[in-house]
């Protein structure tokens, strides 16, 4: 069989054709393009904060537009306002449903590994969270601890009252232990060791320790009366 010239390079140009088609940008939906928006926008918030961050990066970085960006969110603000919500409800819903024990001990430490957890996997949103917010301040990482610690504090009110103490006071610990595990968590944020696990052990051995021998009416001993 007598051999056409050129057919080898025509056959070579057909089989780019497909290629070249499959290199093509997959057109996003309006949902798809919303959701990889939020997700560039919580990288920058939490590498620079509401401040320093502009749309033309978010807008640069998903290779878009900045009218793409106002179309969704209608501004900075309002692409934070988003982030930020997103990070309130998921680490809210992670301490709420961690905390299913009966004994306080163990409630305490649910509650501990589970913030541990969420700084450890999701360190872009906690850092979102502790930064300054331009919002207002039901939208950040202190309104969480405050939602966390209204649950402690159901719980620590049964408690005292069952030992014999004012439960009037279960407020101001359920305050305490939140505050106490949540600025651990803002220190551990940047050093990481040692492991969360021992992290969670040492809080609690310092909280509950401290709550198994609590005085009934503690006084400063630091204060003295007047002579």
């Amino acid at each position: 069989m007598t051999e056409v010239p050129g057919n080898d390079a025509s056959a070579a140009r057909r089989r780019a054709v497909p290629a070249a088609k499959s290199s093509s940008r997959v057109r996003m939906s309006a949902a798809q393009r919303r959701e990889q928006l939020i997700s560039i926008a919580r990288q920058i918030f939490a590498e620079r904060g509401f401040d320093a961050t502009s749309i033309e990066e978010v807008a640069a970085r998903a290779r878009v537009s900045k009218p793409v960006v106002y179309e969704h969110f209608g501004g900075k603000e309002g692409l934070y306002a988003v982030v930020v919500d997103r990070e309130v409800r998921s680490l809210l819903e992670r301490i709420t449903s961690a905390l299913t024990a009966g004994h306080p001990r163990e409630l305490l430490e649910q509650a501990a590994l589970t913030l541990l957890t969420y700084i450890e996997e999701e360190t872009s949103g906690f850092r979102v969270l502790v930064r300054e917010s331009p919002l207002s301040a039901t939208a950040n990482f202190s309104s969480v601890m405050n939602d966390v610690a209204h649950q402690v504090e159901h719980i620590l009110g049964a408690e005292f009252s069952s030992r014999g103490y004012d439960p009037k006071l279960a407020e101001l610990y359920s305050q305490a232990l939140v505050g106490m595990v949540a600025l651990t968590g803002r220190w551990w944020l940047e050093v990481r060791k040692p492991r969360k696990e021992t992290v969670a052990a040492h809080l609690v051995n310092l909280a509950w320790s401290g709550l198994s021998h609590l005085e009934a009416k503690p006084g400063l001993i630091t204060v003295r009366k007047p002579g």
